[in-house]
């Protein structure tokens, strides 16, 4: 195991593809030049399996105060995500206080943001199985419970341990970013 995936690191899984009709390598391309002209990106999603305030933050806050960093790990997927382009032109961790977003940043077709840095490609393996779920209604939650169905996103904590090998799920991960 890497240390990006070493026990009690914090990650964000998520899902990606084709979003709002711009394929994933163009995707990444931008947000890498993004990054290197902001210092860093909006990475848009959508759903309420990693809702901003009521998982992603609090999930934030508690490796914040460890002093520890959160990867956002994703796994490449079809997508067939073909809604409509339009680019946000500002963000907030609250609904209360608002930022513009500056001009060099395009975030498109989601309701909902990370802000990311450090993006890059990789060829890991997540033991989505030898992870669990730290916060919300699916709290200790095993990864492979988790992640099934319409669940494509979760905030997730690896653990050390070592599942029967009719439990285990590896996940390719394609792509990294740290968040901010």
């Amino acid at each position: 195991m890497n240390d990006i995936l070493r026990p009690g690191a914090g990650v964000i899984f998520m899902k990606v593809g084709v979003h709002a009709n711009e394929p994933l390598e163009e995707i990444i391309g931008r947000k890498q030049k993004e990054i290197e002209a902001e210092g860093f990106a909006l990475w848009g999603y959508g759903g309420n399996t990693c809702h901003p305030r009521s998982m992603v933050q609090p999930f934030a806050q508690e490796f914040a105060a460890k002093e520890q960093p959160i990867h956002l790990v994703m796994h490449e997927m079809k997508s067939n995500h073909f809604a409509l382009p339009a680019r946000a032109v500002r963000y907030s961790a609250d609904d209360i206080n608002w930022e513009i977003i500056p001009d060099g940043i395009n975030c498109v077709g989601s309701r909902f943001a990370l802000k990311i840095k450090e993006l890059s490609q990789t060829d890991l393996l997540l033991p989505l199985a030898s992870t669990y779920v730290p916060v919300g209604p699916n709290k200790g939650r095993r990864g492979t419970n988790y992640i099934k169905g319409q669940a494509d996103k979760a905030c997730l904590v690896v653990t050390d341990e070592e599942p029967d090998a009719d439990e285990r799920k590896d996940l390719k991960i394609g792509l990294i970013a740290e968040l901010v």
